[in-house]
């Protein structure tokens, strides 16, 4: 027994030896296969960030594509904002020019309306002259804009002008001989002017040539009440049979 022991035991050396070689290949084999998937997982991770970098290089071309595009685009916007602001510039210097033109005529114009109030017929005097006198305020006001002060005195004007083509009737004051009466007046256009007192027992019309009112007799009592009704719409219009002033006036007043 002891001399078998001892056999087998000089043996199990050259067992294990003799194993030895044949487990080596399988090791080999299985290091070069983990290695050739470990070289796979790379190839593989090279391939996705390869495809990673030309799909950003082809989004970087076509951002480029679309910034080149914008800033052509925004240079002709550019260029075209610099051509208008060019043309707004000699329309503002053409405008200061014509303001500096403007402000005299207005003024002129504005002079011309208070001659005409104060020559007219003497009617609604005291809201024609506080109008022209706004209209000198405002043309002295340095924050009105000249369009503001030019639309008003036009506004003016049309007022005027109107009154050529209007009949009108109202209650006020008729101030001759130092004394002050209520009574009803009647203006034609501007080419009558009369007045009746409140129970109808006396009127009278303007005179140009001589300023002053002229008495009218009692006949005219009931057209002047018809006037006065028309004017006030309470009565259809009719015919009316006022006197007139003389020719010669009406040729002045043209």
């Amino acid at each position: 027994m002891k001399a078998v022991s001892v056999l087998l035991l000089l043996c199990l050396p050259a067992m294990v030896l003799a194993q030895e070689p044949i487990n080596r290949p399988l090791t080999e084999s299985q290091a070069l296969q983990r290695e050739a998937e470990a070289s796979q997982r790379r190839v593989e991770a090279l391939d996705d960030a390869t495809r990673e970098a030309v799909q950003r290089y082809r989004q970087a071309l076509l951002q480029r594509e679309l910034l080149v595009d914008y800033n052509a685009r925004l240079a002709e916007m550019v260029s075209s904002q610099q051509t208008e602001l060019q043309r707004l510039q000699s329309q503002l210097d053409s405008i200061e020019g014509t303001q500096q033109s403007l402000l005299p005529l207005m003024q002129r114009m504005l002079d011309t309306l208070e001659q005409f109030i104060a020559l007219d017929l003497p009617f609604q005097m005291q809201e024609r002259t506080e109008r022209v006198e706004q209209l000198r305020v405002l043309m002295q006001r340095a924050d009105a804009s000249v369009a503001e002060k030019f639309r008003r005195l036009i506004e003016a004007y049309q007022i005027e002008s109107d009154y050529g083509r209007t009949l009108e009737a109202w209650r006020g004051t008729l101030d001759e001989d130092q004394q002050s009466r209520l009574v009803d007046f009647l203006r034609v256009g501007r080419l009558m002017l009369f007045y009746q007192t409140l129970d109808g027992r006396e009127q009278g019309v303007w005179d140009p040539q001589s300023g002053t009112w002229i008495g009218l007799p009692s006949s005219y009592r009931r057209t002047l009440e018809q006037g006065l009704n028309i004017a006030r719409q309470q009565q259809t219009p009719v015919m009316l049979r006022l006197p007139l002033p003389p020719v010669t006036e009406l040729r002045g007043a043209e």
